[in-house]
């Protein structure tokens, strides 16, 4: 009873309290009025258009307006936000009375005004099910407005887009159904004006069935009255009883509502007063539609169009032409008795109400600090991901094309359709596996190139514009159909969806995806969807033709493979990881390397991505994020070690067996007792390396002719580095010295190259064949790991391998495209030790699989039993920090490869060439660093470590995810 007496006493203190803010309004709507001028009272009546990016002679005249004929408002077209928030302040400063700002956001700012990101179409958002990411997008448009002084926002649009053919709604609207057009608006109403600024719907009574534009004619409607009430009214309807603050009226021809022929609806007395106030009960403010556009100006002149869109009902009138005349005119239909003071205070409290909700009361100029920033928040740049992947539908997937898999058995081509940009599309491809884009403006030419393709990805990119064409050329439709008969192919449409219209038959289509728009992040996102990165979820706003049904769109299989996204998406600050930058870029200009590539991922997406400096340090050739680095030691955790789990995953290998067991050439060793798990911990004893060229120089220290050619023959065909080919035997020798190599006299942790000498022996003993087509067959290839090789020059141009050395000890050249390591380029570049070059996307592969505990892509490589065994720090205790092959943060106390905030749980490799690959379960994180540090000279002090560079960046990584 007491709780029941505490709620009703608070809710009689939210009545009174809104009882007296009502009671204030009053007050203050009538004391402006009462102290108004008559020409005051109808200047309120305008609102007038304004740009920021035109000359004072338009400035003075807007300033003329404000002075002279006291107008209530100011619509804002193209501009800049800066620019226009100085030209608001100054504009405001001239008004008596503070002015409405209103503009056409229908997409946001961005819509109007240059140096804002862009929201995705109405479309767009149509396609989207879950309302909640509306109302969201609703709010990022209430708060750019409010922050630009903006009091209404000329969204959302209501219109039903019946017609596919409407040359000036389209894109605008959310589509053809009314459901989900009423849906998504009233979210965005929703949104809007939960952030203080006022909504308007439009354009009633409803343009989404035109056949011409209202900027140049006068459209038609010609629906009954019933249909009109069925489809048109619906959303209006449903958001006036959710308190839509305001409503535009549309110039359009509609007989059923009002019988005089080519009248405008916007100047209709029955459309606006008797339908939309009357009938429907809207008690909100009543804007015309743009004054100067055809519809109605070419019904009356400027002035008396004004005049009759006053007396209709409307309550502002926008975009007039000609102020002094419209003035001049409403005041002698006042003097007149057309015009009543009835009428005139109807509108004109209405406005003062409006004003005193907006805040006008006690106007503040726009605080224009930070202003770009605050309507440009990182957190827009990530919402937009979130939009697209909800929005990107898939109309079609025969045979599960879609998301593609196995992909070592798919050979993919990517044909362009479209005039515009393709390349952050084409980009995305390319991440996940080898994709390869075929053009020939000849059609058989084509098919010809196309022929050993397994499939084919047609992507239609068209310019991003809302109004601009989107329509395939004929040419394009042959070249389609041609594809399609004799391929498998994925169709991805960014354009809007009635771009398909001219396609009759899909029968040869197996996979089809609507992305709406050809927008970078749409691109990156639909990549994405192509390869499982997230299953889609889109519906078709509209239909298209008999083929494709409103609210069509299927489901496809989300696969663990890495994705894209803003890294606020994944709970870490954009800003704190760009310091990131600088770290690289202190690195590069104090010569502790010439380039190198970076990236993260969080909880499965790549959010850091980039590449920094040159090859080299005459700053010839910039590093790109497709370059291909010499990661040295990392080859142990990324070739070696993976091949070794999946023969202890399969019970061929136990971490007791013996070294003279597995390799019977240290049977007769002080070496044949050494367990697996002491071998791969590194504390088997043996020595760290030894360097194993220096034997194969002669007295000049140049490499002798006893062990090597500078052309290969049957007996030396080993290359070691461009020119110098090694004895084919001496790999025997070298495992011999490792067999015959002293052992340390303590068992402790000690790291040693020879572990993965070692184990590269075992696994082409065990498995008969190399390392290199080992691994390419079991995880590069399958894993999409293209840009990963042994000796690479076999597979990639020169010119993406930054070198590492200019050797001037042993093989006297430029290295590059040779693995740097000395031992691992006598095995002829295949080494378990050394010999991969990657770049770090690839590297990222791996460890996110890594990451998942031997899963990636929907495959299973080891389980996840075999990969906690070998993550598991076995000799802590005994102060040895090492996993069995992976490297793990280090000890308390003690030095080591990471930045000391990795959790215990993290694992990964450096590599002496300047590279790091570490993971995180615990963060679900994945970090890499890859550079030349050793260019020039690998003998100088290694400052890239010293300043401990890799460890600052990884530290940052950790200071970005957000708590």
């Amino acid at each position: 009873m007491k709780y029941f007496i505490l709620v009703l006493v608070f809710i009689s203190q939210i009545s009174l309290a809104q009882k007296n803010r009502r009671t204030e309004q009053s007050v203050w709507v009538d004391s402006v009025y009462n102290q108004m001028s008559f020409d005051e009272r109808v200047g309120q009546l305008f609102m007038v258009a304004a740009y920021s990016n035109k000359d004072t002679v338009h400035t003075n005249a807007i300033e003329k307006l404000i002075t002279n004929y006291k107008i209530g408002g100011l619509i804002f077209f193209q501009g800049g936000p800066y620019r226009q928030a100085k030209l608001t302040n100054q504009f405001q400063a001239k008004s008596k009375l503070p002015m409405f700002i209103g503009i056409d956001a229908e997409w946001g700012l961005a819509m109007r005004l240059d140096s804002v990101n862009r929201f995705p179409w109405n479309m767009t958002l149509g396609a989207i099910q879950n309302n909640k990411l509306i109302e969201k997008v609703g709010e990022e448009y209430g708060k750019q407005s409010k922050r630009m002084g903006i009091h209404f926002n000329f969204a959302p649009v209501l219109d039903i887009n019946t017609n596919p053919l409407n040359p000036i709604i389209g894109n605008r609207s959310f589509g053809e159904d009314k459901f989900n057009v009423t849906e998504k608006a009233l979210a965005l109403m929703k949104g809007v004006q939960r952030e203080g600024v006022f909504a308007t719907g439009k354009h009633f009574p409803g343009h989404g069935a035109t056949e011409t534009d209202s900027h140049h004619t006068l459209p038609v409607i010609n629906f009954t009255k019933e249909r009109i009430d069925d489809v048109e009214f619906y959303p209006y309807k449903k958001l006036f009883k959710e308190g839509l603050a305001s409503v535009m009226v549309a110039h359009l021809d509609v007989p059923a509502l009002e019988p005089r022929e080519n009248y405008p609806s916007s100047i209709s007395y029955n459309i606006v007063t008797n339908i939309l106030q009357k009938q429907l009960g809207f008690e909100g403010l009543i804007f015309t539609d743009a004054l100067n556009m055809k519809g109605a100006s070419n019904f009356k002149q400027a002035g008396e169009i004004d005049l009759e869109a006053l007396l209709a009902g409307n309550d502002v009138l926008l975009f007039a032409e000609n102020v002094p005349v419209a003035l001049e005119k409403i005041c002698v239909a006042y003097q007149d008795t057309i015009l009543s003071e009835e009428r005139l205070a109807h509108s004109v409290k209405k406005i003062l109400q409006f004003k005193y909700k907006a805040g006008l009361d006690k106007y503040k100029p726009i605080d224009t600090k930070s202003l770009s920033n605050d309507v440009n928040p990182i957190e827009n740049t990530a919402f937009q991901y979130e939009l697209y992947e909800n929005a990107i539908t898939v109309l079609k997937n025969d045979e599960s094309i879609l998301p593609i898999k196995d992909i070592e058995n798919e050979k993919i081509a990517y044909v362009k359709l479209g005039d515009d940009g393709n390349s952050s599309f084409l980009t995305t491809l390319k991440q996940y596996t080898e994709v390869t884009e075929v053009s020939d403006p000849n059609i058989d030419s084509l098919l010809i190139k196309l022929k050993d393709y397994s499939k084919v990805i047609v992507g239609f990119h068209k310019a991003d514009g809302a109004w601009k064409k989107h329509d395939f050329k004929a040419e394009e439709l042959a070249r389609l159909d041609s594809i399609a008969k004799h391929k498998k192919v994925i169709v991805d449409v960014f354009a809007k969806p009635y771009s398909l219209l001219p396609i009759t038959n899909f029968s040869n289509i197996e996979g089809l995806i609507v992305s709406y728009q050809n927008t970078d992040v749409s691109q990156i996102v639909s990549g994405q969807l192509i390869f499982g990165a997230f299953e889609s979820k889109g519906k078709l706003p509209v239909s298209i033709n008999n083929s494709f049904k409103v609210n069509d769109g299927l489901k496809t299989q989300k696969l663990d493979v890495l994705g894209f996204t803003a890294p606020e998406n994944v709970g870490v600050n954009s800003t704190i990881l760009s310091k990131i930058d600088k770290i690289a870029e202190k690195a590069i200009d104090a010569k502790m390397t010439p380039g190198a590539q970076i990236l993260v991922a969080r909880k499965g997406k790549v959010i850091y991505q980039k590449s920094f400096g040159f090859h080299t340090y005459d700053k010839v050739t910039k590093v790109k994020n497709d370059d291909i680095y010499d990661v040295a030691s990392i080859t142990k955790m990324i070739s070696t070690l993976p091949n070794v789990m999946q023969l202890y995953d399969k019970n061929k290998v136990e971490l007791d067996t013996k070294l003279g067991k597995i390799l019977p050439l240290f049977n007769d060793s002080d070496k044949k007792n050494i367990t697996f798990k002491d071998l791969l911990s590194h504390q088997a004893r043996l020595q760290a390396w030894v360097p194993f060229y220096k034997e194969t120089l002669d007295k000049d220290q140049k490499p002798s002719e006893n062990y090597y050619r500078k052309l290969p023959d049957s007996q030396f065909s080993i290359q070691v580095a461009d020119s110098l080919f090694i004895r084919n035997d001496y790999n025997d020798t070298i495992m011999h010295a490792i067999a015959k190599s002293k052992l340390l006299p303590k068992k402790e942790y000690k790291y040693s190259d020879f572990t993965f000498i070692i184990l590269k022996e075992y696994l082409e003993n065990a498995t008969h064949q190399s390392l290199d087509i080992l691994s390419y067959n079991h995880f590069f290839k399958p894993l999409g790991m293209n840009n990963t090789s042994y000796n690479p020059l076999q597979k990639f141009a020169k010119d993406r391998i930054p070198p590492t050395e200019i050797d001037t000890y042993f093989r006297y050249q430029n290295i590059q495209g040779f693995v740097h390591d000395m031992e691992a380029s006598m095995e002829g570049g295949v080494a378990g030790h050394a010999g991969i070059f990657s770049n770090a996307m690839d590297v990222a592969k791996i460890m996110q699989m890594y990451l998942q505990k031997g899963k990636y892509a929907g495959k299973e490589y080891f389980s996840e039993t075999t990969f906690n065994t070998f993550n598991t720090c076995h000799f802590c205790a005994e102060g040895n920090r090492r996993g069995l092959g992976f490297d793990k943060q280090q000890l308390p106390g003690t030095s080591g490869p990471t930045c000391g905030c990795a959790s215990a749980s993290s694992f990964g490799h450096t590599g002496f060439t300047g590279t790091i690959a570490w993971a995180d379960p615990d963060q679900e994180l994945v970090y890499i660093f890859l550079s030349n540090r050793t260019f020039p000279d690998s003998n100088k002090p290694n400052t890239l470590s010293k300043e401990n560079i890799r460890e600052d960046i990884q530290k940052v990584i950790y200071e970005a995810i957000k708590k």
